[in-house]
């Protein structure tokens, strides 16, 4: 049960945190006062080893917040180059090798935050650096090549962090890639089973009126030349017998076209399969009493704007909670507003998903708005047209509560 609770991006995170936590053990002895007072360098130079040492936690805690995340991407960059160049100032201050452990910590966090081959050029500036920071200690007398290597041995220390944090990194995106993918399954197999379902009630609704329904009618004829071709005491039961089938029949013709009517398919479940498992966020689904659209087409475009507007909140609104509403303007219009509690921006810019949104729902004559700001979450408002036809009088209305079923 544990293992199924794992979070590796968690594991990573502390484990770096344990690092830096490391690094930091020589200010609280009296190591780093003799190792300044032997290098004779000035009295601030404790305080500004202290201050890098102290910046260079504070980036790492607010850059490795919701590491999975992919928003704040820019930001997170610089951040990350704020705390490259905090780390070199700590081994510039204290004339040691901290620098390099700290680096480290460093190379773990890159893979979430950059490609794979801008990381590994970031490791080599990184080297570069520690090359010339080697350089001016007075142990090195400045020797460019034993300084090199110096550096290349930190490097190769950093290199199986970066590894493992790029693996986990790859195996992080396909995890989330294949969720989608069953979501997406469970949602077309929940459409698949409402197709069945209607077509089974459609093949029953033929053969109610092509078998019952003839035979009710033959049955009512024959009673009817029955009634002018028998005595008067067995006339009176042929009519009553013709009366029943009458009514049988005007009941099997008012259950056909019930079934006829009742084609609509039911989204519930298939919007219940793509909110299950998403991750790092909950998800408020509010529906109809009765939530179908009759058009096939359009149910599958309105699963797929939903899984669009799930997808694009997880990766980029840095959102808790997000809330999908369903309503019917009229029997005709249905509408679905979706807000989170994510950071929001001042200026929305359309990108694939909502570009590819707003051209599925034009196809059918619906249209999208969109509204945000900064801290105040991302809120999209969809129109879509069901295009159907008037429900017969006897047909239950979208806007009553469901029936009891027997299943």
């Amino acid at each position: 049960m544990g293992m199924t609770n794992f979070n590796h991006i968690r594991v990573l995170r502390l484990t770096g945190l344990i690092v830096y936590l490391c690094t930091g053990t020589p200010l609280l002895t009296s190591w780093a006062t003799h190792r300044l007072d032997l290098l004779h360098s000035p009295s601030f130079a404790l305080l500004l080893w202290t201050l890098s040492y102290l910046v260079f936690g504070i980036l790492y805690l607010l850059i490795t917040e919701n590491l999975g995340s992919r928003s704040h991407v820019g930001v997170r960059l610089f951040g990350l180059l704020l705390m490259t160049a905090a780390a070199l100032m700590t081994g510039w201050y204290s004339h040691s090798g901290l620098s390099a452990t700290m680096l480290v910590v460093v190379a773990v966090v890159l893979p979430w935050l950059v490609p794979s081959r801008v990381g590994v050029a970031w490791i080599v500036l990184q080297t570069i650096c520690l090359t010339a920071l080697f350089s001016t200690f007075a142990e090195f007398k400045a020797n460019i090549l034993f300084s090199l290597l110096q550096a290349c041995l930190y490097t190769a220390l950093a290199m199986p962090g970066f590894v493992a944090s790029m693996v986990a990194s790859q195996q992080a995106d396909e995890r989330e890639a294949q969720r989608r993918l069953n979501s997406e399954l469970r949602a077309t197999r929940a459409l698949l089973a409402e197709s069945t379902r209607i077509a089974e009630r459609m093949r029953i609704a033929r053969e109610l009126h092509d078998l019952v329904g003839h035979h009710l009618t033959a049955l009512s004829l024959n009673l009817e030349v029955a009634s002018h071709l028998s005595n008067e005491s067995a006339a009176e039961h042929v009519r009553k017998a013709q009366s029943t089938a009458r009514l049988l029949l005007a009941d099997v013709r008012e259950a056909v076209s019930e079934l006829r009517q009742d084609d609509a398919i039911d989204l519930t479940q298939a919007l219940q399969s793509l909110i299950d498992g998403v991750p790092s966020m909950s998800v408020h689904l509010n529906t109809p009493p009765r939530f179908s659209v009759e058009d096939p087409r359009r149910a599958q475009m309105l699963l797929r704007c939903v899984q669009e507007i799930i997808t694009n909140t997880a990766k980029h609104a840095s959102a808790r909670n997000l809330w999908l509403a369903f309503t019917y303007d009229d029997e005709n219009r249905l509408n679905l507003h979706a807000r989170d509690d994510g950071r929001g921006t001042a200026a929305i810019l359309p990108g694939n998903g909502l570009s590819g949104m707003r051209e599925r729902l034009a196809e059918f004559g619906g249209d999208v708005t969109v509204e945000s700001g900064a801290g105040q979450g991302f809120a999209l408002h969809v129109r879509l047209p069901l295009g159907e036809a008037s429900v017969l009088a006897h047909t239950p209305s979208r806007f009553e509560p469901p029936a009891l079923s027997l299943t």
